[in-house]
């Protein structure tokens, strides 16, 4: 097997919470680098004593991370805040130290973990250039080489002999992408500094990684962005109070965050003191009932309902129920809102005055409709007036699963967030010299 180009082996990193920074003599960081055997030998004494994540005067951003990552893996680091993600990046930079473990990189390292990071202020934008490649390991003929494309890149041309400092954030960031991708690293460091660009710059910069890690280069991802590491990543490693909950497959590791702290057995419901409100309207609960039942496991080849409970608290009201199905890396699906239908009939309450009380909507989806996934509901209530009266994220969440009677039409994974079943026809036209128009293939069916 191929020797790994990055190896953690029982990173931790401790914070002293509270702890007043200050400048370091050179005595000071000698002193350090002879101390440093023996710092860590205490902090994993501690660590091994059972300290918690929150010592009595620090704090465990990281614990015993270990794993290894190739040459030409697509690692995206995902999960929650605080998790320690962009922690665990800075170490593998050498921007920190870590605590305890060490980390061994082989190749040239180029990161990109905050807008303009490694860029001197006072330098121009072509001097940062020469700098960053020079820090990573290039010669300047290497970097002359790539210097028009990273200038191109940027879309920096008129700005290049210009102090960064004087740049925008946009500027900046889109130069620093373009160092750090364009300098030929064998290692590309990225953290979630990509959400600062326009949604153009997003585009570009991602189809600049893809074309890196289709190089064999190896990519570092750290991003909330669940669609980017599921398009982007093989491997997902899933951080959690600083330490791997997972480390597999790129879709595999989203599945788990997704689903990670979030059950809620298929209804949420609230008392009338805690019920989300407005002056006209008060949501008290939301269930999905599925085979006779409340749940939150749904067979794609059963209908569900999604039913509302609320309250209006005024006389005469007029408000339509709304429902919004959202899928964490698709984002938002469908709307649907209880207005008449020629095929499905009318709601009895649409259009009519309401009185003052308990109210439930029920809203039908049918089966071989949604694909396997997890997916979520906003609530929303709507005026006469098209007005959006009430509006409540993410109340409920359910899973979709398979049981079997689309597999075994197709074993392998279905894409997309829907799959419904659609009428299909086919016929044969003949022995193909004379082929029949459209519209009268059309007229046939």
């Amino acid at each position: 097997m191929s020797v790994p180009v990055i190896r953690a082996e029982g990173i931790g990193k401790r914070y002293q919470l509270g702890q007043q920074e200050r400048y370091h003599t050179l005595r000071d960081s000698l002193s350090r680098a002879f101390t440093l055997p023996f710092r860590r030998g205490a902090a994993a004494a501690r660590e091994t004593s059972g300290e918690g994540r929150h010592g009595a005067d620090g704090f465990w951003a990281l614990r015993d991370i270990s794993f290894d990552i190739h040459a030409g893996d697509v690692v995206g680091i995902i999960g929650r805040n605080g998790a320690g993600k962009s922690t665990l990046l800075k170490v593998l930079s050498r921007i920190t130290e870590p605590t305890t473990g060490r980390a061994e990189l082989r190749g040239r390292v180029g990161s990109l973990l905050e807008v303009g990071t490694g860029f001197h202020p006072e330098l121009t934008g072509r001097e940062n250039i020469f700098l960053n490649g020079a820090i990573i390991g290039m010669r300047r003929a290497e970097i002359m080489k790539t210097f028009d494309a990273i200038v191109e890149f940027a879309e920096v041309e008129s700005f290049i002999d210009t102090p960064v400092k004087r740049f925008s954030s946009g500027m900046y960031l889109r130069l620093a992408f373009a160092v750090a991708a364009h300098l030929n690293p064998e290692i590309l460091l990225v953290d979630e500094v990509l959400a600062v660009g326009d949604a153009s710059f997003q585009k570009k910069c991602l189809g600049k990684m893809t074309e890196v890690a289709s190089a064999g280069r190896t990519v570092i991802f750290v991003s909330h962005n669940l669609g980017v590491v599921a398009n982007l990543c093989t491997r997902g490693l899933l951080l959690g109070g600083g330490t791997v909950i997972a480390d597999c497959s790129a879709q595999e590791a989203i599945n788990k965050y997704i689903t990670l702290g979030s059950d809620d057995g298929g209804q949420t419901s609230w008392s009338e003191a805690d019920a989300p409100c407005t002056e006209n309207v008060r949501l008290r609960a939301v269930r999905v009932v599925s085979k006779g039942r409340v749940t939150g496991e749904v067979s794609i080849d059963e209908p569900f309902d999604v039913v509302v409970d609320f309250e209006t608290l005024k006389p005469g009201l007029e408000l339509s129920s709304c429902l919004h199905l959202t899928h964490p890396i698709s984002g938002d699906i469908l709307s649907t809102v209880n207005l008449p239908s020629a095929s499905l009939g009318r709601d009895e309450w649409h259009g009519r005055p309401q009185p003052k009380g308990l109210f439930r909507s029920r809203c039908t989806f049918p089966a071989n409709f949604l694909n396997e996934g997890r997916f979520g509901f906003n609530v929303v209530f709507i005026s006469r007036a098209a007005y959006i009266e009430f509006w409540r994220h993410d109340v409920l969440h359910i899973n979709t699963y398979d049981e079997g009677g689309m597999r075994k039409e197709w074993g392998q994974g279905w894409i997309g967030v829907v799959r419904p079943r659609m009428a299909w026809r086919t016929e044969f036209l003949g022995d193909g010299t004379a082929v029949p128009d459209v519209t009268a293939v059309s007229a046939i069916a």
